[in-house]
């Protein structure tokens, strides 16, 4: 065998197993090849280069991947100590921590022994996580049997499982029970039904997924003895028969190779100045400084003379009263300066959310007070030693309870269309149904951070913030501290993503430092960790919808009754507006000629949702995705022959009376339909499934309308100040605020055009409430082109002031005229302002112009599911996308697939769980998977809809960064197909629900077979669940 150093890390490991393997009689590698299979997908790089194998052996973690195989290989560990060497054997009994087998206090792992295999040996190991790669497993196993030689006899087996209980758990009665059997089909059944008895998973285990976890033991149990088969078939072709094409389709796990990117845009006209950056793919400004490292963030900024770290104490009860606070233990911490409480606001205590809990809380994570220190560590420990004493109240969690209790944010909000009861009269058939979409964790790179600085005079201070919304913020801290806004300097260079999560909450976190600095005098800095942000600071809302859809039979819908819901949380924060997007967005690209859509914002006792890329439209479009798939499955027609037959055509009219122009639609439609030779490729599907019982591919085209900007005039305005220096250099300055989405590139490329001179002369500074005020947040789609308007008014000012100069010198040079306009007095620096789209909506009347334009596209995905563990693998997607003119088609691009690639997570990756006394139980990345590079597609096709014009927009282009979200519902629809497929060869029902996120669990169990037939069903409501479904 091999026997490898303790210390070595686990990529060393595999660097020496790959070396080995080659060298050695294929026989000899069983137990090597096995570890390779889990070292390929163990952990990320970064860890498997500092874990060591030691350190993963003496922890026993039950999720801990390689600890199976390593008991099963029957490996040895070499021990020593002050009392010299010894060998214990690491089986099953170690792994559980038996003291008879375990290592004594002073012992230490030298090295490892990893035994040789024999011929008769075949080993196999097995994992699912929740993501393909860097991702604890679910469940985790290592399966070992040892035949007589020249039989299928067992002689010895192992099976161990990992990820079931706190420690690895072996099968060890049931393998002791199957010695003496032969490997065969009674065989598989007698151990399935050993195995389910032995190996329990309480209907109320830590981690949930009870059932699918049960299902996971006899799958992967079903997968070994296939491997095994297939193993004896190959040594003794002439004894044992080749696999049958069913259980070949069995063997092997979903392997996603390195994706590769297709982007095909129009370029500009040849007329267009070479000079002129408008139009072209132009790097965005900070792109170098993001990848070195060298991009300034809020935790970047050095320490300020005299600061203090802030950690705040938040609620453990998601509705009680407030009994008590002491902070006595607190204060007596070494470095702790103050502890920071409701009674220390001088003014408002927050608007809508309370920035301190005053006399109650309303959810889990509600802050409290906070203590500021001399540093992070002193002030995290301080927060420990705050106790506080609750009364608990009654919580309301779930939709379902908030419906119950009539709990609701906001007023109904209904649009009605057509003769409702006439359109299902006139219909041939009529279904109904339900969807939950869950919610979603915003994840971007950078927390909520803040820096406030208290200035020595006038009660000035300088808020340096990770926010979209500056205003608000500086608005916030004014009105907390008692002050004028004019007090208050709002600086944001940049933000580290947001997607929607720093429209409301930075307000809160900066009052929160702001009245800390104003009761110390000292600057505060509060930068949130990961998991406390995560707790925090709520998300994407969950949705439920239910459906009445009647349609004819040769799938025209003629009408449709909507009910949709949305878990608010515990404040209003962006719920209306959001439960508002939801109802007028729900049509997406369908004409329904009898719609009823009604919409609630339900109000419950968890952290308070808010603003998320796409504003609801990810849960209206994947709503009414579903009821045209049961539409499609209902009448056996074609999924995309009704969404042909159903979608707008023309000039028409939404749902509330605004009328747009369907062309670009189709066209797009008509686009992606070639780009991604659907039509061919579904038949190579549809063969690919006749001729594999255990793996499907399924494929799917999703098109979208999507409505940009806001329903409301007041949204669309913005501010930009220009200035031109003597040297020719120009500082171009706006309302906008970069959140990673390349905005500030955008404006220079305009301030670029409309000054004519080159990019190298333009800089861009900062957002700042002290040089455009008033500015609106940055979100919806809209942030680039309304804040383009304001520069783009600021630069023809400066433009028009220099004309005199350059009709005086024609032939001058770009500084010549500026010198010359400085010497005659002429002002180098102007504001510009754009007042913004008219927009709006009466809910008494449900009509109105409610967005300024939409905006089409159409995606194509193929997937590939692996029916035994439920893995899906993304094949290849095809995007078209109505950009009309880009200004920068990289940018637009890179955000199309950004947003595509966070939608694969919202519809089948990221999962939010809650406790049922409503603690968020997923905080931070090993507990909340977001995509990662093995989630992407193969091929990933990206095509801008050439020759395509708005009129209404800044060059004629349209607002790219949410729109491609949605199309990420092409790969939940592939998949969906691809589990139909399954579903249909095993004779199950074809008009079956799945909600989202379709993560591993629902796919598996969706497939339904033998094995998820087998294991025992926990009846509901006679256990407490780990989890809720909210």
């Amino acid at each position: 065998g091999l026997v490898i150093g303790a210390a070595c890390c686990l990529a060393q490991l595999r660097n020496i197993l790959m070396e080995a393997v080659p060298k050695l009689p294929e026989e000899k590698t069983k137990i090597y090849q096995a570890l390779l299979q889990h070292l390929r997908t163990l952990a990320g790089e970064q860890i498997r280069s500092m874990a060591s194998l030691g350190g993963h052996i003496v922890s026993r973690g039950s999720n801990w991947d390689l600890n199976p195989i390593l008991a099963v290989g029957k490996s040895v560990l070499n021990l020593a100590s002050e009392d010299g060497k010894r060998q214990i054997v690491l089986n099953d009994q170690f792994l559980a921590g038996c003291e008879h087998a375990d290592i004594k206090p002073k012992e230490v792992i030298v090295s490892v022994l990893i035994p040789c295999s024999m011929k008769d040996d075949f080993i196999s190991a097995f994992r699912q996580a929740e993501r393909q790669k860097n991702a604890l497993s679910i469940v985790n196993s290592g399966m070992r049997v040892l035949f007589s030689p020249g039989t299928d006899i067992i002689v010895d087996l192992s099976i161990l499982y990992g990820g079931i209980g706190s420690t690895t758990l072996s099968a060890r009665k049931s393998c002791e029970k199957l010695i003496g059997r032969r490997w065969n089909d009674l065989m598989l059944s007698e151990a399935c039904r050993l195995v389910l008895e032995e190996i329990f998973v309480p209907p109320t285990a830590l981690g949930g997924r009870v059932e699918y976890r049960r299902t996971l033991l006899v799958s992967f149990l079903f997968r070994f003895f296939l491997e095994v088969l297939h193993g004896l078939h190959q040594m003794y072709p002439f004894r044992y028969a080749e696999l049958s094409q069913e259980k070949m389709s069995a063997l092997g796990m979903l392997q996603s190779g390195v994706p590769q990117g297709v982007q095909i845009y129009q370029d500009v006209d040849p007329g267009q100045s070479p000079q002129d950056p408008v139009g072209r793919p132009i790097m965005h400004q900070s792109a170098t400084k993001h990848a070195t490292g060298e991009a300034v963030y809020i935790d970047d900024i050095h320490p300020v003379d005299g600061e203090l770290s802030l950690a705040v104490v938040s609620s453990i009860r998601a509705h009680a009263k407030i009994i008590s606070i002491d902070t006595s233990e607190a204060l007596r911490v070494p470095g702790v300066v103050d502890v920071v409480t409701a009674r220390d606001v001088p003014g408002q205590n927050g608007k809508d959310e309370q920035a301190y809990a005053e006399d109650k809380v309303i959810c889990v994570g509600q802050i409290i007070c906070a203590v500021v220190a001399e540093s992070v560590t002193q002030a995290k420990c301080g927060a420990e030693k705050v106790k506080i004493v609750y009364e608990d109240l009654e919580p309301i969690l779930t939709i379902e309870d908030a419906i119950k209790h009539k709990s609701y944010i906001t007023e109904e909000r209904k649009i009605e269309k057509g003769d409702i009861e006439q359109g299902f009269k006139s219909a041939d058939e009529i279904i109904e149904g339900e969807l939950h979409v869950g919610g979603q964790e915003h994840f971007y790179l950078e927390t909520n951070s803040v820096l406030v600085i208290p200035r020595v005079e006038d009660k000035e201070m300088d808020v340096y913030v990770s926010t979209q919304h500056a205003t608000d913020v500086q608005e916030s801290v004014a009105s907390a501290l008692n002050l004028q806004s004019n007090k208050i300097m709002c600086h944001v260079k940049r933000v580290g993503g947001a997607f929607g999560g720093k429209i409301t909450k930075p307000s809160l976190f900066a009052v929160i430092a702001a009245v800390a600095a104003n009761k110390t005098g000292r600057p505060v800095r509060f930068v949130l960790e990961r998991n406390t942000d995560m707790l925090i600071t709520g998300g994407r809302h969950p949705f439920f919808g239910k459906y009445k859809v009647g349609f004819m039979n040769d799938g025209r819908i003629m009408a449709a009754d909507f009910q949709c819901y949305i878990n608010g949380g515990c404040t209003k924060d962006e719920s209306e507006l959001v439960i508002e997007y939801i109802v007028l967005k729900v049509d997406n690209a369908y004409s329904i000629p009898n719609l009823r859509v009604r919409g609630h914002a339900c109000k419950t006792n968890l952290p308070s949702n808010t603003a998320f890329r796409g504003f609801g439209f990810p849960q209206a479009g994947l709503f009414v995705e579903t009821c045209i798939v049961a539409v499609a499955t209902q009448t056996g027609l074609p999924h995309e022959k009704v969404r042909e037959i159903n979608m707008y055509k023309g000039v028409n009219l939404t749902s509330f009376k605004e009328e747009f122009d369907a062309e670009n639609l189709w066209k797009c439609w008509e686009e992606c339909l070639d780009k991604s030779d659907y039509y061919s490729r579904k038949a190579m599907v549809e063969e690919f499934n006749t001729k594999n019982y255990w793996k499907k591919k399924g494929i799917a085209i999703i098109p979208m309308k999507f409505s940009v900007g806001f329903n409301a005039t007041y949204f669309h305005q913005a501010g930009a100040l220009v200035h031109i220096y003597i040297d020719g250099s120009v500082l171009v300055t706006h309302g906008g605020i970069e959140l990673g989405q390349g905005i500030h590139t955008k404006m220079l490329q305009i301030a670029s055009r409309e000054l004519k001179i080159p990019l190298s002369y333009i800089h861009f500074c900062e957002t700042s409430t002290t040089t455009v005020p008033n500015g609106k947040y940055t979100a919806g789609s809209v942030g680039t082109e309304i804040n383009a308007r304001a520069v783009q008014d600021a630069c023809q000012t400066l433009w028009k002031r220099l004309d005199p100069i350059r009709r005086d010198n024609p032939n001058g040079k770009w500084e010549d005229w500026i010198s010359e306009a400085h010497k005659q007095s002429i002002s180098l620096s102007a504001t510009g302002y754009f007042k913004g789209y008219v927009t709006n909506m009466n809910w008494d009347t449900k009509k109105g112009h409610a967005f300024p334009y939409f905006l089409f596209g159409v995606a194509c995905s193929e997937v590939e599911v692996d029916c035994l563990t439920g893995a899906h693998k993304n094949i290849r997607t095809d995007i078209v996308m109505d950009a009309c003119f880009s200004i920068n088609p990289a940018i637009d691009i890179g955000q199309i697939e950004g947003a595509f690639i966070q939608g694969v997570g919202l519809y089948t990756l990221e999962e939010i769980y809650f406790s049922p006394e409503g603690e968020q139980l997923t905080l931070g990345p090993d507990t909340y998977k977001i995509p990662a590079i093995c989630d992407i597609p193969e091929q990933i096709r990206v095509y801008l809809l050439p020759n395509s014009r708005n009129s209404i927009a800044i060059y004629s282009s349209k607002g790219m960064g949410e729109a491609g979200f949605f199309l990420a519902s092409s790969v939940f629809f592939a998949i969906r197909d691809a589990v139909a497929a399954a579903r249909k060869e095993r004779g199950l029902p074809l008009d079956f629900t799945l909600n989202s996120p379709l993560s591993v669990e629902r796919i598996r169990m969706a497939c339904g077979d033998v094995f998820t037939e087998m294991i025992p069903k926990d009846k509901s409501g006679t256990y407490k669940p780990w989890a809720i479904n909210i």
